[in-house]
């Protein structure tokens, strides 16, 4: 099958399910592990003996190639096919889980979460492109609500299970991916159909790819050294060779006849002003995710299992409400949850610098923990839907993915540079005060990028035109309000939506 299948799969058949499973699985694998990895931070640190730049980079060196790569996964997987590329990613996911599992030091570890984040790169949009080719109308939409509330679920069950699986050994948590790849592929194999765009584009933007990675690379890299160390020749240098890549970048895709951004999207000021509040609303929750359990275990005294739970009051709101707060920026417009949600979070940042040693999961954690969550669940669909309502129907899958790795890269930066600016050095992980000073700065930068994104949104975000071929308000053909169990480590992959 080369093409869209023009019959399409019905929901509730027995084909129907097997697609479901294998799509939830699959985009489970990358989902968990750029959450339950957080948890087992500092047994990885003490087991390794790492420093604090060590695990920075055991996070950041996933979500580079991950960030850099998606939108590559995506035209490879429309250009090749889906399932293909796909299966290709699922299998290369759980070999770099498995060199992670067994990695005798913190540099193996390292560069197998690179090459764990090429396999995530590969197989996130091809989750939702399988089920974009292979259902289609009514069926779609209910298809695309099966994955994300099964999604959901995963999410919420994942905490647990990582926290348990921590607290024997972090090295189970890469290990588990393992036999739950097996599944994926045995069943994709036997009973998911392989599709194609037939209208993809004939090349591949090898030259784009190459200046992202080579500039969010060098600059992770040089604002990662620039907190341990300050300004050094050597990390000017990186800071320069990032923003040169970059700009290079810019240059290639306004140029290239098959571009991975299509830069004019930017043309609009809705979609350029939607992104860059995703750039910083998500650079403080990627943050947020990395520091909190750390605080909760180095300093609070949690479990790894209490402290992966924490925020398990996060994913049950957006789990319950992302839906309504969806079909509340299509009523009312998007500026005001926009302006309102990250401002609600930024204030749970600031409760949770009330979290120190013998911190109370009931008194301290749980209130700034729904505070920080009731204002993401405004955000999160929102954000989302105002992405794909700015961009024409031609150009959605595109617009997802941009808005996707504008997030993951939002995340990159901040983790490689806020530690530093917070005064947290590759000791500190380890010592209680000197950590918690550290966690209380980085909190405040972040209830600062959070206020910055909301002052944006209120600034520039006007409302959804319809003018250019752009979607009306509630133009988008996938109900991304629905799309909640990606929201925490990105926005909704949205492939486009191909009769």
């Amino acid at each position: 099958m080369t093409g869209a299948n023009t019959d399409g799969l019905r929901m509730g058949t027995p084909k129907a399910r097997w697609v479901l499973l294998t799509t939830v699985l699959g985009s489970s694998l990358a989902m968990l592990d750029a959450t339950v990895v957080n948890i087992a931070l500092p047994q990885i640190g003490a087991d390794l003996d790492a420093g604090f730049t060590g695990l920075q980079w055991t996070v950041n060196a996933y979500t580079l190639t991950l960030a850099s790569l998606i939108l590559l996964g995506g035209s490879l997987g429309d250009r090749f096919g889906r399932r293909r590329v796909f299966l290709i990613g699922v299998i290369w996911f759980a070999a770099a889980s498995l060199i992670c599992g067994l990695a005798p030091n913190i540099e193996t570890l390292v560069a197998a979460r690179a090459l764990q984040g090429v396999g995530g790169a590969l197989l996130t949009p091809g989750s939702l492109a399988i089920i974009s080719a292979a259902f289609h109308g009514p069926h779609r939409a209910a298809a695309v609500g099966a994955w994300s509330g099964l999604g959901g679920i995963a999410g919420a069950v994942g905490p647990f299970v990582g926290g348990w699986l921590v607290e024997w050994s972090w090295r189970a948590v890469f290990l588990l991916n393992l036999p739950l790849a097996v599944v994926v592929v045995a069943v994709a194999l036997r009973h998911v159909p392989e599709t194609r765009d037939p209208d993809a584009a004939p090349g591949l933007d090898l030259a784009g790819t190459t200046l992202a990675v080579l500039g969010l690379g060098a600059l992770s890299w040089s604002l990662t050294d620039l907190g341990a160390s300050g300004p050094t020749p050597g990390v000017l240098t990186g800071l320069a060779v990032g923003i040169g890549a970059l700009t290079a970048f810019v240059f290639v895709e306004r140029r290239s006849p098959h571009p991975l951004v299509p830069t004019e999207l930017f043309r609009n000021p809705l979609f350029t002003a939607a992104n860059a509040a995703t750039l910083l609303i998500y650079a403080a929750l990627s943050m947020v995710f990395v520091l909190l359990v750390l605080q909760l275990q180095t300093v609070a005294g949690f479990s790894p299992l209490a402290a992966g739970t924490a925020l398990l009051p996060v994913t049950a709101l957006m789990l319950l409400f992302s839906a309504r707060a969806g079909a509340l920026a299509q009523r009312i417009g998007p500026r005001l949850p926009l302006t309102i949600g990250p401002l609600i979070s930024a204030c749970g940042l600031l409760l949770m610098r009330r979290i120190g040693p013998g911190a109370s999961w009931w008194l301290d954690v749980l209130p700034a923990v729904v505070v920080f969550g009731a204002g993401l669940t405004l955000t999160v669909a929102p954000l989302t839907a105002t992405v794909l309502d700015a961009a024409p129907d031609r150009y959605a899958g595109a617009a997802s993915g941009v808005n996707n790795a504008i997030a993951r890269a939002g995340g990159l930066l901040s983790v490689a540079l806020i530690p530093g600016l917070a005064g947290i050095d590759n000791a500190d992980y380890a010592d209680p005060a000197a950590f918690e000073a550290g966690f209380d700065t980085a909190m405040a930068i972040g209830a600062g990028l959070l206020a910055a994104g909301s002052a944006l949104a209120f600034t520039m975000v006007r409302g959804p035109r319809a003018a250019d071929g752009a979607r009306p308000p509630g133009g988008g053909r996938v109900p991304i309000e629905r799309c909640t169990h990606c929201g925490v480590t990105g926005p909704q992959m949205h492939p486009a939506d191909r009769a």
